[in-house]
């Protein structure tokens, strides 16, 4: 069982920074797909960020150069800096996990196990 606890969320004005945390109860350098999804106000889920167990990312085209994901395996942390923000980010972000398999990329992987609760994201134009 993995437990994930986000942080970092807020309010910020259009082209701001925010730094979002994931701690997680457990080691996720090599065994887990690590991602970060969001969902905006009355719209469905959008997978934001990946990172696999060699540390490869991949992003969705709307925060590609803008967004970027890492993890601090020592600290069990997933980060997901998020820079020229707009308001089009708005939205609840959801820390997520899968356990890695090496028939399929971390990139490719849809469904996740493990969620954290959510931190809320505001940029406000």
């Amino acid at each position: 069982q993995v437990q994930l606890v986000e942080s970092g969320g807020g309010s910020v004005q259009s082209g701001g920074s925010l730094r979002l945390s994931c701690a997680a109860s457990v080691n996720i350098g090599s065994r887990y797909c690590m991602a970060w999804f969001r969902q905006p106000p009355g719209k469905g889920r959008e997978r934001v960020a990946v990172i696999g167990r060699n540390g490869g990312t991949t992003y969705a085209d709307s925060v590609k150069g803008r967004f970027t994901i890492s993890q601090d395996n020592a600290m069990n942390t997933l980060y997901l800096q998020m820079n020229s923000l707009k308001p089009e980010d708005t939205a609840m972000y959801y820390c997520a996990a899968v356990t890695a398999v090496s028939w399929t990329p971390c990139s490719l992987r849809s469904q996740y196990t493990y969620w954290g609760q959510g931190t809320q994201v505001t940029v406000s134009s």
